[in-house]
């Protein structure tokens, strides 16, 4: 490795030119990343909903849908409104009341239920179908350009809608998360690390790799909003300890090297094994969502996986660079760092090491039941924090509330079902869908034909909207807001009458899709988590060289995780659905090597002859600054941002990230050493290597 060491030493300078120069196409792939919004879209490909939807958009023409509520304006102006709409691009269809009746017919002659249906005191709404895709960009642009159309007595509401303001509000804040983060954790090193320059020059290194990886995001055709926003924050504070540690090397060498280049050479050399041990950890917990059935598990980490090899990439290659050329404006920028001497405290926790073990007992429990009962969020209106948002910049929520306040619609099911059902079958069909709780009505073919409206006098042109292709499509609206257990409750009722009629016929829409959300990532976050857990026990495992080691340092991680998610419950905090799954493994892999440094320092001392109190106190003492430093960074780095960001599930995750951190670093510094004291012999004679023998009597020290 020294030879690897020398040969980067003495190709800094075209490092740093190639370099600045991959910029360019990195900047360039990040421009032209599609970014997609809509959280649905990550669902498995095989289940109903999702077939249904691609039928919806495939044989109907349909795929993103609003209802427009209009406020203030006579039939006419409505009709004429109407009109416009249709002729937006991408706007496959336009439902209202004059898709029923010509409208010379007085909208008062309408039966009660297709005139309550479209009206409401001074307000009227209208169904919008766009033939394209609920996220798709062509999508968003519709939405907007119908809002512009109408004013302010134009409401749009419908999952489109939210995307729509979703991507608005993102890209308003995106680019201050970077910077909010890049500015907390150059403060936070600054102040922990021992000289001025240095963190400016390692985030210049860590931010030329989040460009890389930003970039190459490109091959991947598109990636989520959640990775987009979160991949340079989370990048940046799990891969600042690579620079940390390459620095503490590179401080050390050049006391025992008068030559700067040949110390950072061994610097390099030294610090490759450690830091590419360190890094599996990391990766390992990226990976672990990638098995996830709800693919924006993959998206997310397949992304970060990359960002952080990228990161390790960039540690060995960049930054040393960059550390040799501005050395001697390092040399002037030198302070004395604020983390005093840890003997004392060292000291204390292995003396008194039982308290710890009582903390650590204490908390089990509660911690655990808390994690396992934390309160999940499947409301995608949740995104948001609307309490600190501008009405204007956020439109969906007021349509959604003039959408539940004047008609009482919460959420629209959509049904698809055999164009052949006997018209007997079907109108038995709605009849009992209409008597299901929380339904306030159904629009079909055979609910209109017949009844509401006579055979005749329903307009060809509806007809072909609600049947296509061996298909027939039925609309209910319901009063039930999604992913609650009134509107699932509804779902399997619905489900169920639904297949007495047609065993074939599917139940979709945001509803339904949200109900199969709920179900697959309950199933994913056990699989997440016991993938992530057996990973990190496998590196470890081959990195301490021992089988009990590795069951203690992850109950260790694992505990901090069961207090880091099991808070929410005890504040009553729903977390959006997605946080807890990913928060588990990020936190695990990031911060599990708190433990491993810790405990390499143990080991080695014990190898080294040193019995095991003074071995636990001695690796506190040389290990507690470094784990502050690194903690603190990741927290810095995360929590301006959750404070910042008014995107729920954006500030939830910085939020869990930026607590993890202390926690973890809590759990380490005081439940680990506790740990280690009575179960040394255990240790000791389940580890390769660890039998420290006094060198004048050959006596083991246990």
């Amino acid at each position: 490795m020294l030879k690897f060491g020398r040969a980067i030493v003495k190709a800094r300078i075209p490092i740093v030119i190639i370099a600045l120069l991959l910029l360019i196409p990195a900047v360039l792939g990040m421009e032209h990343t599609r970014i997609n919004y809509n959280m649905l879209d990550y669902l498995p490909k095989n289940i109903d909903t999702v077939k249904g939807q691609d039928i919806l958009l495939n044989d109907f023409g349909k795929g993103g849908f609003s209802l427009v509520v209009v406020e203030g304006m006579d039939d006419k102006d409505v009709a004429s409104l109407k009109t416009r709409i249709e002729t937006v691009d991408h706007v496959a269809s336009v439902v209202w009341y004059d898709s029923l009746m010509n409208l010379s017919v007085p909208m008062q002659m309408l039966p009660d239920e297709v005139y309550d249906a479209f009206n409401r005191g001074d307000a009227t709404m209208m169904a919008v179908f766009f033939d394209t895709s609920t996220s798709a960009d062509e999508t968003m642009e519709a939405v907007s350009q119908i809002r512009s159309l109408a004013g302010r007595q134009c409401f749009v509401s419908g999952l489109s809608a939210l995307v729509t303001d979703l991507k608005n509000l993102c890209e308003e804040e995106e680019p201050a998360y970077v910077a909010i983060a890049v500015l907390c954790a150059c403060g936070a090193m600054m102040l922990l690390l021992d000289n001025w320059i240095t963190p400016l020059l390692f985030l210049a290194g860590i931010g030329i790799t989040i460009l890389y990886n930003m970039g190459t995001n490109y091959f991947l055709g598109e990636i989520s909003y959640i990775s987009k926003a979160l991949a340079a924050v989370l990048q940046l504070a799990v891969t600042m300890d690579y620079s940390i540690f390459l620095w503490h090397s590179y401080c050390a060498q050049k006391v025992q090297y008068a030559d700067r280049k040949e110390a950072m050479a061994r610097a390099i050399a030294d610090s490759i094994t450690a830091i590419s041990g360190s890094c599996l950890t990391t990766i390992a917990g990226f990976i672990a969502m990638c098995f996830m059935s709800y693919t924006m598990g993959m998206d997310l980490g397949v992304v970060m996986a990359k960002g952080v090899l990228l990161g390790v990439i960039g540690c060995f290659t960049i930054l040393p660079s960059l550390l040799l050329i501005f050395d001697r404006l390092l040399d002037k920028a030198s302070h004395k760092p604020l983390i005093p001497p840890m003997g004392k405290l060292a000291g204390f926790i292995t003396k008194r090491y039982w308290i710890f073990l009582i903390v650590f007992a204490v908390l089990l429990v509660p911690a655990f039941y808390g994690y396992q009962n934390a309160p999940k969020s499947y409301d995608f209106t949740s995104t948001f924090s609307p309490q600190s948002i501008p009405a204007e910049k956020i439109p969906f929520y007021t349509a959604a509330e003039k959408l539940h306040d004047g008609f009482d619609i919460s959420t629209t099911h959509m049904i698809l079902c055999s164009a052949d059902l006997p018209s007997k079958d079907a109108k038995a069909m709605i009849g009992e869908i209409e008597k299901t709780e929380g339904v306030l009505y159904v629009l079909g073919k055979d609910s209109l034909v017949g009844g509401l409206v006579p055979d005749d006098m329903l307009p060809e042109s509806l007809r072909s909207e609600l049947e296509a292709d061996g298909y027939q499509l039925i609309l209910i609206n319901s009063s039930y807001k999604v992913s609650t257990d009134e509107c699932n409750a509804q779902l399997d009722a619905l489900d169920k009458i639904l297949k007495r009629y047609d065993p074939s016929g599917m139940l979709i829409g945001e509803a339904s899709c949200t109900k199969d959300l709920i179900r697959i990532t309950n199933h994913d976050f056990t699989v997440v988590t016991w993938v992530s857990i057996g990973m990190v026990f496998l590196i470890i495992l081959l990195t301490l060289r021992s089988i009990s080691l590795p069951v203690i340092l992850v109950a260790v991680i694992e505990f901090a995780i069961f207090i880091n998610l099991g808070i929410p419950y005890y504040q009553d905090k729903p977390m959006l659905f997605l946080a807890p799954i990913c928060l588990s493994t990020i936190q695990l892999g990031a911060t599990v090597d708190y433990a491993i440094l810790l405990t390499t320092h143990y080991q080695t001392n014990r190898r080294g002859g040193m019995e095991k109190r003074g071995a636990i106190t001695e690796a506190l003492t040389v290990s507690i600054p470094s784990i502050l430093v690194s903690s603190f960074g990741l927290f810095a780095a995360t929590i301006g941002v959750s404070i910042y960001s008014d995107i729920g599930i954006i500030s939830d995750m910085c939020s869990l990230m930026a607590r993890g951190a202390i926690v973890s670093m809590l759990c380490v510094v005081f439940i680990l050493p506790a740990l280690l004291m009575p179960l040394d012999k255990i240790i000791v004679s389940t580890s390769l290597g660890m039998k420290p023998i006094r060198k004048d009597s050959g006596e083991v020290i246990h």
